[in-house]
């Protein structure tokens, strides 16, 4: 996707895109984008940093806003050192002077493509994580945690204050709710949560 308000410059980087086999969305303003800017968008957002109305950052900001984590790489015909070290801060992937050249333009939208499919997959994994645990008692996350840890069900017994034999159930249960295999299994479920998440 890209938002520049020059004609031109939006059809030079249209034709270096598509050259690249790429697929192109281009608006005139971040008003005209956030219009047409639906759910689950995917990609990655090339945006100019002076725009009539909504500013680059501020576009930038609002997306933020809305829990939406598009890698943004930000042109502009005015370096500010100011500027781009403020939209990096918040997010941003990257921030290129016009004129930028083709090859450059290609390698840094290629990286943020790659990195956008990588959040993306982390997301999916991590959601599906969420959904089996939650799944499980309190008590299973719990000892999920433990199992996780490399604790063994004699000494998460004794961490419990319970016996063996339960946490051997307790275990069985976990697993077959979870879908898990193994021990191993049910430490990459509980690796991209966080403690609060899995307990």
């Amino acid at each position: 996707m890209l938002v520049d308000d020059e004609a031109p410059v939006r059809e030079a980087l249209t034709q270096v895109l598509e050259g690249a086999r790429l697929r192109v969305e281009a608006f005139a303003s971040a008003e005209a984008f956030l219009a047409a800017l639906r759910p689950g968008k995917r990609g990655c957002l090339l945006l100019d940093v002076s725009l009539p109305g909504r500013s680059g950052p501020e576009l930038q900001a609002a997306l933020a806003a809305r829990g939406l984590e598009l890698p943004i790489i930000f042109i502009t015909g005015r370096g500010d050192v100011a500027t781009s070290v403020r939209t990096l801060k918040a997010g941003a992937f990257d921030f290129l002077e016009k004129p930028v050249s083709a090859k450059i333009l290609l390698e840094r939208v290629s990286a943020a493509l790659k990195l956008e499919r990588r959040q993306h997959t982390q997301a999916a994994t991590a959601r599906a994580a969420r959904e089996r645990i939650a799944r499980l008692t309190p008590r299973e996350r719990e000892i999920m945690a433990l199992v996780a840890a490399g604790h063994s069900s004699k000494d998460i017994a004794r961490r419990m204050g319970i016996s063996h034999r339960t946490v051997e159930v307790h275990r069985g249960h976990i697993m077959q709710k979870t879908g898990a295999r193994n021990t191993l299994d049910l430490a990459r479920l509980s690796s991209g949560l966080s403690d609060s998440e899995t307990r």
